[in-house]
């Protein structure tokens, strides 16, 4: 895809990643259009949408260049029956939609591209998972329910993507890993930010035994990422978009207290995880669980990361968030 300049659809696309991906894409000059529940006002386009019926936002859809779908009710709640409805209704129902309009439009966007996780992979202490060989997670002996409620929710929410019949649009599921971005103004569902919170207070230290590994990707690396997707016409199917160095619990707060100059942090066992997670309304999984996952389709197309290392990576997102400039 060679335009200098695009339209870009943003579905679900008013949380932090859509604010990152809008911003990014507005500064470079792309048409850019959210569609949000709540539109907000913006540099770029907001249209009203509901994640569920058809409206004027199909219009918006028609004759673009690029979908970018992260619609999603937020997994930071507990899980409870309630919100596991409308945390699986929101993913499939609203990709089951856009297929219906993508596939049924003059002009469809030549690329697709919808959100999953690299969560999506099973719990690995030993065993790296690129895109060919890595293990789908999902009722592991032993595995809380919570986690395989999530694996649930990946591959159905995968399923629905690749079912919707768009022949005429590439299609591209993004398996991200933790994205962090540091901005002390937007800071709404930041990891990092609630992190270096914890470590800023004395309370970063390793979450539950430590070996669980952690993937990762910096913004910075995210936005080009998609970039380098949405050139390369010949990727199709899905991608892990995680920065090529994982590295193990215990490491990763150490450098990111190392980052911020704080030399102590103190531990928190797995009970205790869980019982602050029940008192914080959310779940433990994002610390608990090990994501040792690859980024072999884009290594294979020779992306080149600029943050690979953690202990780099970390230090360069806290230079940031002390100079108080967005991420763009």
């Amino acid at each position: 895809m060679t335009s200098s300049k695009l339209r870009i659809v943003l579905p679900g696309g008013s949380g932090h990643i859509g604010t990152m991906l809008a911003r990014h894409f507005h500064r470079i000059g792309h048409a850019v259009t959210v569609l949000s529940r709540s539109p907000q006002a913006a540099p770029w386009r907001s249209v009203i949408w509901n994640a569920i019926t058809t409206g004027d936002w199909v219009d918006e859809l028609e004759g673009a260049d690029v979908c970018i779908n992260l619609t999603g009710r937020s997994v930071n709640c507990r899980y409870g029956a309630a919100n596991r409805k409308e945390i699986y209704d929101s993913r499939i129902e609203s990709t089951r939609l856009l297929g219906e309009v993508i596939g049924s439009l003059k002009i469809p966007p030549r690329v697709w591209f919808n959100s999953s996780t690299a969560t999506i992979y099973r719990h690995s202490l030993d065993t790296p998972m690129d895109e060919v060989t890595g293990e789908l997670g999902g009722n592991e002996d032993g595995a809380p329910d919570t986690w395989n409620f999530s694996n649930r929710v990946a591959k159905d929410w995968e399923a629905a993507f690749f079912a919707a019949p768009t022949p005429r649009t590439r299609k591209v599921a993004l398996r991200s890993a933790v994205t962090f971005s540091a901005d002390p103004v937007d800071d709404k569902g930041s990891v990092f930010n609630v992190l270096s919170n914890l470590v800023r207070l004395g309370m970063g230290g390793t979450n539950g035994i430590g070996d669980q590994m952690v993937s990762w990707v910096h913004g910075q690396d995210f936005l080009r990422a998609v970039d380098f997707l949405i050139a390369k016409e010949s990727v199709s199917g899905v991608v892990n978009i995680a920065a090529p160095n994982p590295l193990q619990n215990h490491d990763f707060m150490r450098e990111l207290r190392q980052a911020w100059g704080i030399p102590i942090g103190l531990p928190a066992p797995a009970w205790l995880i869980e019982i602050g997670c029940f008192f914080l309304r959310t779940e433990s999984e994002l610390v608990l669980k090990s994501r040792y996952v690859l980024p072999g389709r884009l290594q294979q197309a020779e992306f080149q990361f600029l943050h690979p290392n953690w202990p780099a990576a970390a230090a360069d997102l806290v230079s940031q968030w002390r100079k108080g400039t967005p991420l763009s």
